[in-house]
């Protein structure tokens, strides 16, 4: 039997970070950053999780906009997440400094010391790319992938994209996963710069007008 998407979209509590983490790790955790940040495939998933417990629970969760789909196997189960969008509205900035400062002290112990100084340039050169009109920031999308082809991202993309358009408002994110750039492009974004990273991959940053 087919899985049941149950609820689509709807905003995320701070309940919601564990399987926020647990969704994102496992759609995530192939991804060139946390492949290069995690280079132990034993304990990348564990890392990739924390990494993203953090990221929700500290910023995205209380200071964004994450939107998590449900699904249940059949009508008598209850939904389990299997999906999660981080967003950041023009207002908000669940990345700020009051945000690093609850979050840095864990990400040397989580990252490394010899992987530190690298990850704050790929990030700054993140928060250097971003657009310096107000828009709606796309953080991370991920579908867990025992329900991948069910049309989640699709859902929850699209979701977002309804209210940037709603609003006149433009959607910026960025992917070091060049496999995801055409999925984004099937919605509109453009590819409006890359930057080389030695070692890591190529950020691709992605850009859509409100339409």
């Amino acid at each position: 039997m087919s899985p049941i998407v149950t609820a689509a979209a709807r905003p995320a509590t701070i309940d919601d970070v564990p399987a926020v983490a647990r969704v994102l790790s496992r759609a995530l955790h192939d991804d060139p950053l946390f492949r290069w940040l995690f280079p132990d495939d034993e304990q990348r998933m564990a890392r990739t999780r924390r990494f993203l417990a953090l990221t929700a629970g500290f910023g995205y969760v209380r200071s964004g906009d994450t939107r998590v789909a449900e699904v249940a196997e059949t009508p008598a189960d209850p939904p389990v997440v299997r999906a999660a969008a981080l967003w950041a509205p023009p207002a908000t900035n669940p990345e700020g400094p009051l945000v690093s400062l609850r979050t840095w002290p864990h990400w040397g112990a989580l990252i490394g010391r010899a992987r530190m100084s690298a990850f704050v340039r790929v990030f700054a050169e993140w928060k250097m790319a971003a657009p310096q009109e107000p828009h709606l920031y796309l953080a991370a999308l991920g579908v867990d992938p025992a329900v991948e082809g069910a049309g989640l991202a699709r859902e929850l993309l699209s979701a977002g994209l309804d209210r940037a358009d709603a609003e006149y408002t433009p959607v910026f994110t960025q992917t070091l996963d060049p496999t995801v750039v055409a999925f984004y492009k099937r919605f509109g974004f453009e590819v409006v710069r890359e930057v080389e990273h030695p070692g890591i991959g190529t950020s691709h940053f992605l850009s859509r007008a409100p339409m």
